[in-house]
């Protein structure tokens, strides 16, 4: 029998530019005499930015009082405070509504904007522009679109009602299709479906598909080509592997445009440097609603640059 998760108490803090306060709980057996300590010890901030934090009492218990940093270790005592934001590039395109309503936001997320805060992307985030531009910040996310990917996300109003749209993807019960330019191959059969076995390594950047039972399946159907050598590609994933589309294009020959890990890993670009975006693009988004009962469906309306434009997606400026 699964244990029922405990729900996360609402933060005592304010949000800050749409993302959230950090909790940290304190763990039986953690490190350090004084909660201090034991921040200094788990935390990578320097001791000296965390003094500053107590002494301006930025960071608070449950109740939202200042925690004074002599107080004594206890497991189980939560803290909250505000993460140090990173300096991070504005991402210089728009992101659109497409459908809001009582329980969803349905987003069209451009290239180079990250879903949700992780690493290095926190403000500069589709999540944090919506819950500020919406007022609506209790809104989360439903599924993640890669960074690179863009086009449609689906988000929750309620997070009580996050778990029934997650269950929707976790069952395979949303039908999604992408788009992709690649290069045109003659040879190359279309449609077809595409099933291997892939498996991704904490810390690696790259997926690779080895021997074994197949757990990535994709339709690849042909929607059009040209003289120059590209085509679009309609993908239709039955699977969720992380990097699916990519590893399944690039085994069959014909790496996604702007791909910057297969078929090779290229060096990092600079911080603000948008060029030659992913080729990828998250179209369509088909399934029952699990509250309402409503059909729905959702089409991007952004385009690929290498198929509208190419001379302006390949351009160096």
């Amino acid at each position: 029998m699964r244990r029922r998760r405990t729900p996360t108490p609402p933060p005592p803090l304010p949000q800050r530019d749409g993302v959230d306060p950090v909790r940290v709980r304190l763990p039986a057996g953690g490190p350090g005499a004084t909660v201090r300590e034991h921040l200094v010890r788990r935390l990578s901030a320097p001791p000296a930015q965390l003094d500053a934090m107590f002494t301006a009492g930025e960071i608070v218990g449950a109740d939202g009082r200042p925690v004074p940093p002599d107080t004594p270790y206890a497991p189980g005592l939560t803290v909250w405070f505000h993460r140090d934001m990173p300096e991070e590039p504005p991402v210089p395109f728009p992101l659109h509504v497409v459908h809001q309503d009582d329980h969803l936001v349905v987003a069209d997320k451009p290239h180079f904007l990250a879903t949700t805060p992780r690493g290095s992307h926190v403000r500069q985030t589709a999540l944090a522009r919506l819950r500020h531009a919406l007022g609506l910040p209790h809104l989360t996310a439903a599924h993640r679109l890669d960074r690179l990917t863009a086009g449609l996300v689906l988000f929750t109003v309620r997070p009580e009602e996050r778990g029934a749209y997650q269950t929707l993807f976790r069952d395979r019960r949303v039908h999604k299709e992408y788009e992709a330019v690649a290069a045109y191959d003659p040879a190359l059969d279309l449609p077809r479906t595409v099933r291997s076995r892939i498996v991704k390594e904490r810390g690696e950047l790259t997926a690779r598909e080895v021997e074994g039972e197949p757990n990535a399946e994709t339709r690849v159907a042909l929607l059009a080509h040209r003289e120059d050598g590209l085509a679009r590609y309609r993908l239709v994933p039955g699977t969720g592997q992380t990097h699916q589309l990519r590893v399944h294009m690039n085994a069959l020959g014909v790496p996604i445009l702007g791909d910057p890990l297969y078929p090779e890993v290229t060096a990092p670009v600079p911080a603000g440097d948008f060029r030659r975006p992913l080729q990828l693009l998250a179209r369509e988004l088909t399934f029952t609603d699990p509250l309402t009962g409503a059909e729905h469906r959702f089409t991007s309306g952004r385009a690929l640059d290498a198929w509208t434009s190419y001379g302006t997606w390949a351009a160096d400026q």
